[in-house]
């Protein structure tokens, strides 16, 4: 799923995030090292390495927050995830920010900032785990479509008619797909060997997004776990989702689902 915080497709979140990484659990080990030595440098070093921490990681959040509210797919275990990888950093940098204060009033005995650091530090370490996660199983600023499957593209229309669908659908090739924003829902729009088809963008079973997925022979395939669906009636194919999808009718097609599909033929209101 493209980073909408991206330069040249490589998203700006991931490129940043190792500032404040490093510095913050780098400054704590340099602080617990200088507190066993009685070394003066080491502390220095500490003392500054976490501030700065703490203001590369405030950078690091603006376009985690862009990634946050427009590339992770709403309705899907990404979201929560995002959200528990979001508020765990957040936290992270309050505690980093609480022993640094108490540390500037406490110099001579520095156990208890060290002490909320390190509860600071692992608490950075389950949230970037948590991002790591939203990367690798997630896909979340991976470009991983193959040669034939076009670039990334997203497309939006006031409404999701079945002609608006069809234009936003001109120019894609065969088993082809983009993303449309219509009507306030997210369509995923592909091209068959058949023609033109258009089915809700949400998978029924963790909410992954189709339209990153592979299209072939008719059938769509979520690029989280596997479940593919017809992309003409909306039935599902292949578990582990069950629930069908919905799918659109595209420009003037009279098309009528199949066993368990749903067809929509008009813009669709919001879930």
């Amino acid at each position: 799923m493209k980073s909408r915080a991206s330069i040249k497709s490589h998203p700006i979140h991931t490129m940043l995030i190792p500032f404040p990484f490093a510095f913050l659990t780098g400054g704590w080990v340099f602080g617990v090292a200088g507190a066993l030595l009685k070394n003066r440098d080491l502390t220095t070093v500490w003392r500054h390495l976490v501030p700065a921490g703490v203001a590369a990681g405030l950078v690091a959040a603006v376009p985690g927050i862009i990634d946050y509210a427009e590339s992770v797919p709403p309705d899907s275990s990404a979201k929560s995830r995002a959200a528990r990888h979001g508020m765990l950093n957040s936290t992270a940098m309050l505690l980093f920010a609480a022993g640094w204060m108490i540390s500037r009033r406490s110099r001579r005995n520095p156990t208890l900032p060290l002490a909320v650091q390190g509860m600071g530090a692992t608490v950075l370490s389950i949230g970037s785990w948590l991002g790591g996660t939203l990367v690798v199983r997630n896909q979340i600023g991976v470009d991983h479509r193959y040669a034939n499957k076009g670039k990334w593209a997203e497309d939006t229309r006031e409404h999701a008619g079945g002609y608006a669908l069809l234009a936003a659908a001109r120019g894609l090739g065969v088993n082809q797909m983009k993303l449309v924003h219509a009507g306030g829902e997210r369509i995923a729009v592909g091209r068959t060997e058949d023609g033109y088809a258009a089915f809700d963008d949400r998978c029924t079973h963790r909410g992954g997004p189709l339209s990153d997925g592979v299209l072939i022979c008719g059938t769509v395939q979520c690029p989280w776990h596997g479940s593919q669906f017809d992309v003409t009636t909306g039935e599902v194919k292949c578990g582990p989702a069950e629930k069908p999808i919905t799918a659109y009718a595209v420009g003037g097609e009279e098309r009528r689902p199949t066993s368990g599909g749903v067809l929509r033929r008009h813009a669709p209101s919001r879930r």
